[in-house]
């Protein structure tokens, strides 16, 4: 008996949006390869008889080795500054950390990417294979050369300002290490990032020359802005950098552990048992899983080439068209980043950003997830319910209790994990922790293929990953160093602020725009590190609450992922369910809604990211999620619970009540619910109407007067099939298209 699951030929191979690369679409439980989305906290793998090494023709037994030893050596370098072990008797000043720190991770960058990636359809030519190239090798070397003296004169750069005044050889290596910077941020992160940060790095020889008022600033002269980029504290070393060093590289390691030991699997099968005998049931698995896998990872790409290959042709065969498919599952991944416990690289950022520890914003960011999940679980039920789909039959599903008991260590591992965090007092050294408990869980557990095969695929992965996100976040820091150095960050917050004067809701309107064309282009990371220095200033300044403005710009920033004209995870979604990658963006759109409104709920009103006495928080959560209910109703014109299609007077009516309740005003509030009860109570006494397909027009079935139609969780949602044939016909007409 096969499973539902079961990949099919539309888990073909796909690629990735951002470079064209071929990527090996492939379920948890096999190795997933992408490559190009820099905020993935790791390309998701899983125990297998398949190596990871196979995927990548740079990647000789040799240069597998070199990875693994240089992913150890990094990880042991950042344990000895997180533990303070002060190995060998010496302290290692922070500068020379973070210049070991990168030339033990940015070679692999070099390793694993070539020099031009190779166009779509291109064939792997026998030079290809050889590993390594000479041209690579040598730019490994004069990395790590550079570095090893920067490292070894960390103390003399302090001690005598060597950003300003630097010898002779120390002036030389900064242009190199300037330049090697460049190289690898183009690779990790393409040709857009590379130009913002190539820009933004040179604005300080022109600052002082430039016509316009508010971008005026101090002046450099080339070789001692390279010594500013390079040996100060404000550019490659920045805060972006020092977090990554400290704390980013243990969660990091975390998440790919966790899904190298078997987490993955786990929480996939976990999803099926919870929510797959309900009506919708392939499409909310989906939801379930990718929000899991968000925990892990953090990444949108990744998440849908991961889990897509599985769960779309699910949601295909279950009734559901191609482009609502591709939506559900990239409207699901791209919330990986807002996901506690493990959230995407922004987050961490924040912790130096913002000057809190990290379970102050896992906490913040707690409701939002929710209230984004719960937006996609009310529509994905409606539109299940306006088709007529009905979950899986139960005994085709694996049993809740029997998933709990083989995976409850992985729960145990999460949980470990959030309650370390709150109650250590070093939140640097907690993943660590639990990384080991992980290790031992995969070596001891049965039913866990964990061989030497498997921990060198872990190591290759591990060093992958954390290889791009320190390379990204070294060459994003010239954007702050850039800015830092002209003290144009400052003028421009203040100048936005004398732009719109004191109205806080155009200030975000303009916000918003600013973060979603950024995001177009950059990485979330990248857009949140230019957006923390000029536009969170302004907004703090009008008296929004700082978590709830910096998470109000990785929101927006995010929401790129699922929005034309750019819509990496949608557009990566519809290359595997073969739908129209723009008709994939608007879907996911649809379906994400509430990302484009709760940024602007929680920036209004910040009991919603937790910074309000605990009564204020409660009943603000608890007016969110009536908010959320009826946001939903509104955009797919069902009504969970009432069971009813909506009119649009309704829609109007329950929109304009859903943004009301996420105001701050009680008295807002109440007017919001009101007019949510009044289009609830219309929709449930008024005439059934006939039920008609979203997608087709057709009706599907006619609402009982007497009693309320199938409900969420009615067993008679089980089985696979439609109630109206016609929706059967037209959705394999369009699958098969």
């Amino acid at each position: 008996m096969s499973s539902p699951y079961q990949p099919g030929d539309d888990a073909a191979a796909a690629r990735d949006p951002r470079t064209g690369a071929a990527v090996l679409a492939a379920p948890p439980h096999d190795p997933a390869r992408t490559s190009g989305d820099d905020d993935a906290a790791a390309s998701p793998t899983m125990p297998s008889d398949v190596t990871l090494h196979d995927a990548n023709p740079r990647l000789t037994p040799f240069w597998r080795t070199v990875v693994i030893v240089l992913t150890v050596a990094g990880i042991l370098l950042t344990m000895n500054q997180v533990f303070f072990w002060n190995a060998g008797g010496l302290a290692v000043l922070t500068n020379s950390f973070l210049y070991l720190l990168i030339a033990a991770f940015v070679p692999i960058v070099f390793i694993t990417t070539p020099v031009r990636k190779r166009a779509p359809g291109a064939t792997v030519t026998g030079r290809e294979r050889r590993g390594v190239p000479w041209y690579d090798v040598a730019l490994i070397l004069i990395l790590m050369g550079s570095c090893a003296y920067f490292a070894a004169n960390g103390v003399r750069m302090q001690e005598y300002g060597w950003q300003f005044i630097a010898p002779p050889v120390a002036t030389v290596l900064s242009f190199v290490f300037w330049l090697l910077i460049l190289e690898t941020l183009r690779r990790a992160a393409g040709w857009i990032v590379l130009v913002v940060a190539l820009l933004f790095s040179v604005y300080p020889l022109f600052a002082g020359v430039i016509p316009l008022s508010f971008l005026q600033g101090i002046s450099y002269d080339l070789p001692t802005l390279a010594q500013v980029h390079t040996m100060g504290v404000d550019s490659v070393l920045g805060l972006p950098l020092q977090t990554a060093g400290t704390i980013l590289v243990g969660f990091l390691l975390f998440g790919v552990v966790l899904q190298h030991t078997g987490g993955a699997d786990f929480f996939h099968e976990l999803s099926m048992a919870l929510f797959g005998r309900y009506r919708g049931g392939s499409a909310k698995v989906a939801v379930a899983s990718s929000a899991a896998m968000g925990m892990m990872s953090g990444s949108a790409v990744s998440n849908v080439l991961t889990t897509g290959p599985m769960t779309i042709p699910a949601m295909k065969r279950s009734g559901f068209s191609a482009r609502v498919a591709g939506a559900v599952e990239a409207t699901a991944s791209s919330g990986g980043s807002i996901t506690p416990p493990i959230m995407g690289t922004a987050a961490f950022l924040m912790v130096s950003f913002v000057g809190v520890p990290y379970t102050t914003i896992l906490v913040a960011a707690t409701i939002p997830a929710i209230l984004y999940y719960l937006g996609i679980f009310f529509q994905i039920d409606g539109y299940a319910a306006q088709r007529g789909l009905r979950g899986t039959a139960k005994h085709l599903l694996p049993r809740a209790r029997g998933a709990l008991l083989q995976g409850w260590p992985y729960l145990g591992a999460l949980a470990v994990l959030t309650i370390l965090l709150f109650t250590t007092d070093s939140e640097a050294q907690v993943p660590y922790w639990v990384v080991a408990i992980l290790l031992v869980i995969a070596l001891v557990k049965p039913g866990v293929t964990f061989g030497p095969r498997q921990w060198l695929d872990m190591g290759v992965g591990v060093g992958k990953t954390l290889a791009q996100i320190v390379g990204i976040i070294a060459g994003v820091g010239l954007i702050l160093g850039g800015l830092t150095a002209t003290g144009v960050a400052l003028s421009l917050s203040r100048d936005l602020v004398a732009l719109v004067g004191d109205n806080v809701v155009l200030i975000l309107i303009a916000g918003a725009v600013v973060c979603f064309v950024l995001g177009m282009g950059l990485t979330i990371s990248a857009a949140y590190v230019f957006l923390a220095i000029v536009m969170v200033p302004a907004v703090t300044a009008l008296g929004v609450d700082p978590i709830a403005a910096h998470l109000f710009v990785i929101y927006w920033a995010s929401v790129s992922y699922i929005t034309p004209p750019v819509g990496l995870a949608a557009f990566a979604a519809a290359g595997i369910s073969k739908a129209s990658p723009m008709a994939t963006c608007f879907a996911a759109m649809k379906l994400g809604a509430v990302k484009y409104v709760v940024p602007f709920g929680f920036a209004l009103n910040p009991a919603l990211v937790a910074q309000d006495s605990p009564g204020h928080i409660l009943l603000a959560f608890v007016f969110s999620l009536v908010a959320v209910y009826a946001t939903a109703g509104a955009m797919g014109g069902w009504l969970t619970f009432v069971e009813r299609q909506l009119s649009i007077p309704l829609r109007v009516v329950l929109a304009v009540g859903g943004f009301l309740m996420f105001l701050p005003s009680l008295t807002v509030t109440l007017i919001g619910l009101a007019l949510v009860v009044i289009a609830a109570t219309a929709a449930r006494l008024g005439k059934a109407r006939p039920v008609t397909d979203p997608e087709t027009g057709e009706i599907t079935r006619v609402p009982r007067e007497d009693t309320m139609s199938e409900s969420t969780t009615s067993e008679s949602t089980m089985g696979e099939n439609t109630i109206s044939q016609s929706t059967t016909r037209q959705s394999s007409k369009e699958n098969a298209s």
